[in-house]
């Protein structure tokens, strides 16, 4: 068994089943390639933020992540957990994996997918492809990858920690288009011993 790499602070009053339950299971899902990159994880729970409702910032080889409980649910809280470690990563993620995620980005855009993986890539694809000035913009392009990897990452764990359902509709990705990240990531991040990407 792989010594623990994160570690949960003192929690609020009522939050261990949480915890124990909801974000320690997705914690131990995360494959060991992402667990080396990303490096020890500290979490910290705070009753409520009017400004954020998870953040992160990587100090002294260490990323600090904090979740605001705002009365969600767990299961939100252990996805919001998981989008902020992939960001994370994003930004380690060697030059030639970024170019290939950034491919697979252009294929989706050309063939015509409109849905994303969750609200907030959806949001920056559709600031990205709002005009054409916009289409160019290297730093749109950016911002769009990292919250698509992002989400893309919570989803690729979640899937690895339990069964998930596929949501289909026009803002979401299509099975065909969710399915090929999902495979990418787990060619970077293969999944730990006992742990199934697909059934």
């Amino acid at each position: 068994m792989r010594r623990r790499w994160f570690e949960i602070g003192q929690a609020p009053p009522g939050t261990g089943t949480l915890v124990a339950d909801w974000l320690v299971p997705a914690l131990e899902a995360v494959p060991d390639e992402a667990v080396r990159r990303l490096g020890r994880c500290r979490i910290r729970l705070v009753a409520e933020s009017e400004e954020w409702s998870s953040r992160w910032r990587s100090a002294g080889g260490t990323l600090e992540v904090e979740l605001a409980l705002d009365g969600e649910e767990p299961h939100d809280l252990a996805l919001e957990l998981l989008v902020c470690l992939g960001q994370a990563l994003w930004d380690v993620l060697p030059r030639d994996d970024w170019q290939a995620y950034l491919r697979l980005l252009q294929a989706e855009i050309e063939a015509g997918v409109n849905g994303e993986i969750d609200e907030t890539a959806l949001e920056e694809k559709r600031r990205l492809l709002s005009s054409r000035l916009l289409a160019r913009s290297p730093r749109r392009l950016e911002r769009y990858a990292r919250a698509s990897f992002g989400a893309t990452f919570a989803e690729y764990v979640h899937s690895l920690w339990h069964d998930v359902t596929v949501r289909t509709g026009e803002e979401h990705l299509p099975p065909k288009w969710l399915r090929k990240r999902l495979e990418l990531l787990a060619a970077w991040f293969p999944p730990k011993p006992g742990c199934r990407l697909f059934a």
